[in-house]
Protein backbone atom coordinates (compact mmCIF):
# COMPACT_ATOMS: atom_id res chain seq x y z
CA UNK A 1 0.00 0.00 0.00
CA UNK A 2 1.44 3.36 -0.80
CA UNK A 3 2.97 4.98 2.53
CA UNK A 4 1.14 8.83 3.96
CA UNK A 5 2.88 11.32 2.08
CA UNK A 6 3.29 14.67 4.04
CA UNK A 7 4.52 17.38 1.89
CA UNK A 8 5.39 20.87 4.25
CA UNK A 9 5.82 24.06 2.49
CA UNK A 10 6.80 27.34 3.56
CA UNK A 11 5.16 30.67 2.68
CA UNK A 12 6.39 32.43 -0.65
CA UNK A 13 7.82 35.90 0.25
CA UNK A 14 6.19 38.05 2.09
CA UNK A 15 6.71 41.99 2.53
CA UNK A 16 7.68 41.40 5.82
CA UNK A 17 9.99 39.16 4.88
CA UNK A 18 11.78 41.99 2.56
CA UNK A 19 11.84 44.24 4.92
CA UNK A 20 13.33 42.35 8.13
CA UNK A 21 10.33 42.34 10.08
CA UNK A 22 9.67 40.03 12.96
CA UNK A 23 6.07 39.15 11.87
CA UNK A 24 5.17 36.27 14.35
CA UNK A 25 1.44 36.52 14.54
CA UNK A 26 0.98 39.74 12.63
CA UNK A 27 1.03 39.55 9.14
CA UNK A 28 2.10 40.74 5.41
CA UNK A 29 0.80 39.62 2.20
CA UNK A 30 3.27 38.02 -0.38
CA UNK A 31 5.22 40.43 -2.65
CA UNK A 32 5.52 39.71 -6.20
CA UNK A 33 7.60 37.03 -5.94
CA UNK A 34 6.66 35.79 -3.54
CA UNK A 35 3.20 35.02 -5.23
CA UNK A 36 5.42 33.92 -8.46
CA UNK A 37 7.53 31.34 -6.43
CA UNK A 38 4.03 29.96 -5.12
CA UNK A 39 2.62 29.89 -8.99
CA UNK A 40 5.36 27.90 -9.81
CA UNK A 41 5.20 25.46 -6.91
CA UNK A 42 1.75 24.80 -8.15
CA UNK A 43 2.49 24.13 -11.68
CA UNK A 44 5.69 22.27 -10.85
CA UNK A 45 3.55 19.58 -8.35
CA UNK A 46 0.87 19.55 -11.02
CA UNK A 47 3.27 18.34 -13.51
CA UNK A 48 4.90 15.72 -11.67
CA UNK A 49 1.38 14.48 -10.61
CA UNK A 50 1.40 15.29 -6.92
CA UNK A 51 -2.18 16.31 -5.87
CA UNK A 52 -2.81 16.59 -2.32
CA UNK A 53 -5.70 14.86 -0.44
CA UNK A 54 -5.88 16.96 2.31
CA UNK A 55 -4.27 20.64 2.70
CA UNK A 56 -3.91 22.66 5.74
CA UNK A 57 -2.76 25.93 6.34
CA UNK A 58 -1.44 28.34 8.59
CA UNK A 59 -4.42 31.21 8.49
CA UNK A 60 -2.02 34.22 8.48
CA UNK A 61 -1.95 36.52 5.08
CA UNK A 62 1.27 35.54 3.98
CA UNK A 63 0.15 31.75 4.25
CA UNK A 64 -2.93 31.81 2.60
CA UNK A 65 -2.11 34.02 0.33
CA UNK A 66 0.52 31.29 -0.77
CA UNK A 67 -2.28 28.58 -0.87
CA UNK A 68 -4.26 30.69 -3.07
CA UNK A 69 -1.29 31.42 -5.47
CA UNK A 70 -0.30 27.22 -5.48
CA UNK A 71 -3.87 26.77 -5.90
CA UNK A 72 -4.03 28.69 -9.37
CA UNK A 73 -0.81 27.36 -10.77
CA UNK A 74 -2.03 23.55 -10.31
CA UNK A 75 -5.35 25.32 -12.13
CA UNK A 76 -3.36 27.03 -14.69
CA UNK A 77 -1.26 24.20 -15.21
CA UNK A 78 -4.41 22.40 -17.10
CA UNK A 79 -5.13 25.90 -19.00
CA UNK A 80 -3.31 27.04 -22.48
CA UNK A 81 -0.22 28.74 -23.37
CA UNK A 82 -1.82 32.79 -22.98
CA UNK A 83 -5.04 31.66 -21.18
CA UNK A 84 -5.97 33.68 -18.29
CA UNK A 85 -5.23 32.81 -14.86
CA UNK A 86 -8.64 31.53 -13.15
CA UNK A 87 -10.00 33.89 -10.72
CA UNK A 88 -9.47 31.61 -7.47
CA UNK A 89 -11.15 33.16 -3.99
CA UNK A 90 -8.73 34.11 -1.35
CA UNK A 91 -8.90 31.59 1.50
CA UNK A 92 -10.62 33.46 4.78
CA UNK A 93 -8.50 33.90 7.79
CA UNK A 94 -10.20 32.26 10.56
CA UNK A 95 -9.20 29.35 12.65
CA UNK A 96 -10.28 25.83 11.35
CA UNK A 97 -12.50 26.93 8.52
CA UNK A 98 -13.01 24.38 5.77
CA UNK A 99 -13.02 24.86 2.02
CA UNK A 100 -13.18 22.87 -0.85
CA UNK A 101 -10.98 23.44 -3.75
CA UNK A 102 -11.17 21.20 -7.18
CA UNK A 103 -7.03 21.08 -8.75
CA UNK A 104 -7.79 18.39 -10.58
CA UNK A 105 -10.89 17.74 -12.74
CA UNK A 106 -12.00 14.82 -10.91
CA UNK A 107 -10.56 15.61 -7.38
CA UNK A 108 -12.00 18.32 -4.53
CA UNK A 109 -9.52 18.72 -1.67
CA UNK A 110 -10.46 19.91 2.02
CA UNK A 111 -8.61 22.56 2.56
CA UNK A 112 -8.26 23.41 6.90
CA UNK A 113 -6.62 26.51 7.92
CA UNK A 114 -4.93 25.65 11.93
CA UNK A 115 -3.80 28.05 14.28
CA UNK A 116 -1.11 25.58 15.62
CA UNK A 117 0.60 26.53 12.06
CA UNK A 118 1.25 30.19 12.85
CA UNK A 119 4.61 31.50 13.82
CA UNK A 120 6.17 32.02 16.60
CA UNK A 121 4.42 34.77 18.69
CA UNK A 122 7.06 37.05 19.20
CA UNK A 123 5.02 39.40 21.81
CA UNK A 124 6.29 43.01 21.93
CA UNK A 125 8.76 42.53 19.11
CA UNK A 126 5.84 41.36 16.52
CA UNK A 127 6.10 43.76 13.74
CA UNK A 128 9.27 45.22 14.22
CA UNK A 129 12.61 45.01 12.38
CA UNK A 130 15.44 44.19 15.26
CA UNK A 131 16.55 48.03 14.74
CA UNK A 132 12.81 49.18 15.48
CA UNK A 133 13.21 46.59 18.60
CA UNK A 134 16.44 47.93 19.91
CA UNK A 135 15.41 51.31 19.48
CA UNK A 136 12.45 50.69 21.35
CA UNK A 137 14.02 48.39 23.95
CA UNK A 138 17.37 48.58 23.71
CA UNK A 139 18.27 46.64 27.38
CA UNK A 140 15.94 43.76 26.52
CA UNK A 141 18.19 43.73 23.03
CA UNK A 142 21.44 44.14 24.94
CA UNK A 143 20.61 40.76 26.51
CA UNK A 144 19.03 38.97 24.03
CA UNK A 145 22.37 39.48 22.23
CA UNK A 146 24.72 39.17 24.95
CA UNK A 147 23.95 35.33 25.58
CA UNK A 148 22.65 32.41 23.33
CA UNK A 149 20.92 30.99 26.37
CA UNK A 150 16.98 31.40 25.82
CA UNK A 151 15.56 34.55 27.49
CA UNK A 152 11.66 35.38 27.51
CA UNK A 153 10.40 38.25 25.22
CA UNK A 154 7.38 39.63 27.18
CA UNK A 155 4.09 38.52 25.66
CA UNK A 156 5.27 35.91 23.22
CA UNK A 157 5.46 32.37 24.22
CA UNK A 158 7.57 30.07 25.31
CA UNK A 159 9.43 27.60 23.36
CA UNK A 160 7.67 24.98 25.03
CA UNK A 161 4.57 26.23 23.85
CA UNK A 162 5.92 26.57 20.65
CA UNK A 163 6.96 23.03 20.96
CA UNK A 164 3.51 21.93 21.87
CA UNK A 165 1.32 23.17 19.32
CA UNK A 166 3.85 21.83 16.86
CA UNK A 167 3.44 18.33 18.28
CA UNK A 168 -0.33 18.92 18.59
CA UNK A 169 -0.82 19.36 14.89
CA UNK A 170 1.25 16.21 14.20
CA UNK A 171 -0.77 14.60 16.29
CA UNK A 172 -4.12 15.90 14.73
CA UNK A 173 -2.67 15.11 11.34
CA UNK A 174 -1.74 11.21 12.33
CA UNK A 175 -4.54 10.34 14.16
CA UNK A 176 -6.96 11.76 11.01
CA UNK A 177 -5.00 9.98 8.04
CA UNK A 178 -3.63 6.83 6.90
CA UNK A 179 -1.85 5.43 3.98
CA UNK A 180 -2.30 6.66 0.78
CA UNK A 181 -2.96 10.09 1.71
CA UNK A 182 -1.45 12.72 0.31
CA UNK A 183 -1.03 16.09 3.37
CA UNK A 184 -0.34 19.14 2.22
CA UNK A 185 0.97 21.85 4.92
CA UNK A 186 1.56 25.80 4.19
CA UNK A 187 3.32 26.86 7.29
CA UNK A 188 6.39 29.17 8.49
CA UNK A 189 9.75 28.55 9.20
CA UNK A 190 9.86 28.67 13.00
CA UNK A 191 6.70 26.11 13.27
CA UNK A 192 8.00 23.90 10.75
CA UNK A 193 11.42 23.32 12.26
CA UNK A 194 9.07 22.20 15.24
CA UNK A 195 6.61 20.02 12.97
CA UNK A 196 9.48 18.22 11.86
CA UNK A 197 11.09 17.68 15.09
CA UNK A 198 8.09 16.09 16.05
CA UNK A 199 7.77 13.86 12.99
CA UNK A 200 11.59 12.63 14.11
CA UNK A 201 10.78 11.64 17.46
CA UNK A 202 13.93 14.63 18.49
CA UNK A 203 13.77 16.14 22.30
CA UNK A 204 15.07 19.35 20.94
CA UNK A 205 14.29 21.78 18.22
CA UNK A 206 16.87 21.99 14.85
CA UNK A 207 17.73 25.34 12.94
CA UNK A 208 16.85 23.89 9.41
CA UNK A 209 17.57 26.14 6.32
CA UNK A 210 13.60 27.08 4.86
CA UNK A 211 14.12 28.96 1.99
CA UNK A 212 10.34 30.90 0.80
CA UNK A 213 7.95 27.99 -0.65
CA UNK A 214 10.88 25.27 0.19
CA UNK A 215 9.47 21.29 -0.02
CA UNK A 216 10.03 18.91 2.89
CA UNK A 217 8.51 15.92 1.94
CA UNK A 218 8.46 12.51 4.34
CA UNK A 219 6.59 9.45 3.36
CA UNK A 220 5.77 7.02 6.33
CA UNK A 221 3.97 4.04 7.36
CA UNK A 222 1.10 5.33 9.44
CA UNK A 223 -0.34 1.41 10.06
CA UNK A 224 3.26 0.91 11.53
CA UNK A 225 3.81 4.15 13.09
CA UNK A 226 2.96 3.20 16.91
CA UNK A 227 4.48 -0.20 16.41
CA UNK A 228 7.55 -1.13 18.92
CA UNK A 229 10.58 -2.88 17.89
CA UNK A 230 13.04 -3.44 14.71
CA UNK A 231 10.50 -1.69 12.45
CA UNK A 232 11.09 2.00 14.19
CA UNK A 233 14.78 1.44 12.58
CA UNK A 234 13.27 0.25 9.16
CA UNK A 235 14.28 2.88 6.64
CA UNK A 236 11.72 1.21 4.35
CA UNK A 237 9.06 2.78 6.47
CA UNK A 238 10.60 6.33 7.05
CA UNK A 239 11.63 8.36 3.86
CA UNK A 240 12.46 12.01 3.89
CA UNK A 241 12.30 12.48 -0.28
CA UNK A 242 12.94 16.38 -0.19
CA UNK A 243 14.48 18.79 2.06
CA UNK A 244 14.71 22.73 1.53
CA UNK A 245 13.98 21.79 -2.01
CA UNK A 246 13.23 24.52 -4.66
CA UNK A 247 13.77 22.94 -8.11
CA UNK A 248 10.25 24.37 -8.73
CA UNK A 249 12.30 28.04 -9.08
CA UNK A 250 14.89 27.10 -11.44
CA UNK A 251 14.60 28.12 -15.21
CA UNK A 252 12.11 30.82 -16.15
CA UNK A 253 8.81 29.79 -14.07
Amino acid sequence: MPPLKLLLVRHGQSVGNVEGRMEGFSSTGLTPWGVEQSLRLGRHLAAKGWYPTHTYCSPLERATETLSALVQGFTASRSSIGDPLPNIPKFVASERSLDQVALAPDQTVTVELRSELMEYNSGIFTGLTWAEACDRYPDLCQRLTASLDWQPIPEAETLEQGQARAQQFVDYVLSRHGNSDRILVIGHHWILQHVISGLLGCDRAWGLPMDNTAQFEFWLDRDRWHQTGPNRLNTELWQIKRFNDTTHLQGPG
